[in-house]
C-alpha cells in the first residue's frame, strides 16, 4: 500500500477513536446533575433575612435557591395563575389563606416530628391545618403578629378600664378639635382587622365551631344575640365622636405622633414612626369593654406548593421548611428583621417592643383560615362604617343584621 494512503487510514482510525470515546463520554457527564434549586416567594421586607436563612441550608444540602420578592398580598392570587416553570417552590404565607390553598390543591400536607410541633404554640399549628373531616398541617408557622393598644405615656397612663380609655380620648378629640376620640384605621373600604377587638368585647364572633371543633361556616356571630345587645354602645360611640370611620392610617400616624392623642390601635409597623418622632409609649390590649377586647391573631409560616413535585424538588422543600424554618435559629433571624415575633418559642425576639405586642395578644381568635372567610371582609368591615360615618350613620343594630344576612347569602352561593 502507497505510503501516503496508509496514513491516511491511520488517521481516520484514529478519528474513529477519538469519536467514539467522545460518544462514551456524553451519557458519563449527562448523568452528572446539580443539586436542587427551590425558588421561595416572600415579600420584600423579609426577603434578604430569607434569602440568608435559605442559603445557609442550601450551603449544607448541595442545593441552590432563588428568591423572588413579591408584594405580600399577591402571593396567595398569584400561586393560583402562575405558569408552572415561573412557580415557586416555597412560599411565605399568611395561615388565612390555608383553606382557600389547601381547597384549590396549590399547596402540599407537611408531617413535622413530634419534637418540632413541641416548639410552638397549638394556635399556631391549628392556625395553618386545613380539613373538613381530617385536618393536616400545610405550613410551619414562623412569625405572629398582631394589634394593640399603643399608649403615650407622657399624655396619659396605661389605662386600666374602658371607661378611662372612652374618658382620656374624648378629653383629647375636645383640646385638639379632632375628628375621632380613638385612633383606629377604617377608612372607606372598612377595616375589619383593625375593629376587631371592639367587635370581640361587644360579643361578636365570626365563626362558631362544630363539635368535632372545627370552624362551622353556617354559624355566623356577626350579629349574634350577645353583640346585638350590646350594639347601642356603637350608636353611643358615633355620636360622641369616639369612633370615625373616615380616619385611616396616615390620620392616626400623622395625630399620634404630633402628640395630639395618647391611644392608637395598630400593630409593630407603626413603631417605626412612633419611635422617630421621640415618643415614650407602652403596646397594651385595649381593656375589656362587656368581654375581653382581644385582637386577631395572625401567623405567618412557610408552605410547600405542589408545584415543588413539578419541579423534582419536593423532598427538599419540605426538608428545607419542616427541618429549617422550624428552627430557632432561623427564627430569630427571621424576627429580627421582619418585625414580628416569632413563632417558635425557643427562639429570641431581639426587640421587646415585640415582647409587649405578644402580651397583648392573650386570648387573641386568629383569623379563621377556612375559604368562607372571603365572604366576611368586606361586609364586616363595611358594617363598621355604616355606624361609625358620623352624621347619617346607620344604627348599629341594623347595619350588622345587614351585613350578616349578606354574609350568609354568599356563603351559601359559594357552595
Amino acid at each position: 500500500m502507497h505510503t501516503n494512503l496508509k496514513r491516511v487510514w491511520l488517521l481516520l482510525g484514529v478519528i474513529a477513536v477519538a469519536s467514539a470515546a467522545l460518544v462514551l463520554a456524553v451519557p458519563a457527564i449527562s448523568a452528572h446533575k446539580a443539586g436542587p434549586n427551590i425558588v421561595i416567594w416572600t415579600d420584600a421586607n423579609r426577603a434578604p433575612a430569607v434569602t440568608k436563612i435559605a442559603n445557609t441550608w442550601a450551603a449544607a444540602n448541595g442545593a441552590t435557591v432563588q428568591v423572588v420578592a413579591k408584594d405580600f398580598g399577591s402571593i396567595q392570587t398569584s400561586l393560583g395563575t402562575v405558569s408552572a416553570n415561573a412557580a415557586p417552590d416555597v412560599v411565605l404565607a399568611a395561615h388565612d389563606w390555608t383553606g382557600g390553598l389547601a381547597a384549590n390543591g396549590l399547596v402540599v400536607p407537611l408531617f413535622p416530628s413530634a419534637a418540632i410541633k413541641k416548639q410552638f404554640p397549638q394556635y399556631t399549628l391549628d392556625s395553618f391545618s386545613y380539613g373538613t373531616a381530617v385536618k393536616k398541617l400545610y405550613g410551619i408557622p414562623v412569625q405572629v403578629e398582631n394589634i394593640g393598644l399603643i399608649v403615650n405615656t407622657s399624655l396619659a397612663p396605661v389605662p386600666k378600664t374602658w371607661a378611662q380609655v372612652e374618658s382620656t380620648a374624648l378629653k383629647f378629640k375636645k383640646k385638639n378639635n379632632l375628628a375621632f376620640g380613638l385612633c383606629v384605621q377604617q377608612g372607606s373600604g372598612g377595616d375589619a382587622y383593625h375593629m376587631y377587638p371592639f367587635f370581640s368585647g361587644l360579643g361578636g364572633y365570626v365563626f362558631g365551631t362544630n363539635r368535632a371543633g372545627n370552624l362551622n361556616p353556617t354559624d355566623v356571630g356577626v350579629a349574634n344575640k350577645n353583640f346585638m345587645h350590646n350594639s347601642y354602645l356603637i350608636d353611643k360611640w358615633n355620636k360622641e365622636g369616639l369612633i370615625n370611620s373616615k380616619t385611616d392610617y396616615s390620620t392616626c400616624d400623622s395625630a399620634f405622633t404630633k402628640k395630639q392623642t395618647p391611644y392608637w390601635i395598630t400593630g409593630p409597623w407603626a413603631v417605626g414612626d412612633i419611635q422617630k418622632a421621640g415618643i415614650s409609649f407602652k403596646v397594651t390590649q385595649l381593656p375589656k369593654i362587656v368581654y375581653p377586647s382581644v385582637p386577631f391573631l395572625g401567623v405567618n409560616g412557610m408552605m410547600v406548593t405542589k408545584y415543588a413535585a413539578t419541579h423534582n424538588v419536593d423532598a427538599a422543600a419540605k426538608d428545607l421548611v419542616v427541618n429549617y424554618f422550624s428552627t430557632p435559629s432561623a427564627q430569630t433571624q427571621l424576627a429580627a428583621a421582619g418585625g414580628r415575633a416569632p413563632a417558635n418559642l425557643k427562639a429570641k425576639s431581639p426587640d421587646p417592643v415585640l415582647a409587649q405586642f405578644g402580651a397583648a395578644s392573650k386570648g387573641g381568635v386568629p383569623m379563621p383560615n377556612i375559604p368562607q372567610m372571603g365572604s366576611v371582609w368586606s361586609d364586616l368591615g363595611q358594617a363598621w362604617v355604616r355606624s361609625t360615618k358620623g352624621s347619617g350613620a346607620m344604627p348599629a343594630a341594623r347595619s350588622f343584621k345587614g351585613a350578616s344576612i349578606a354574609i350568609g347569602y354568599k356563603i351559601r352561593a359559594s357552595k
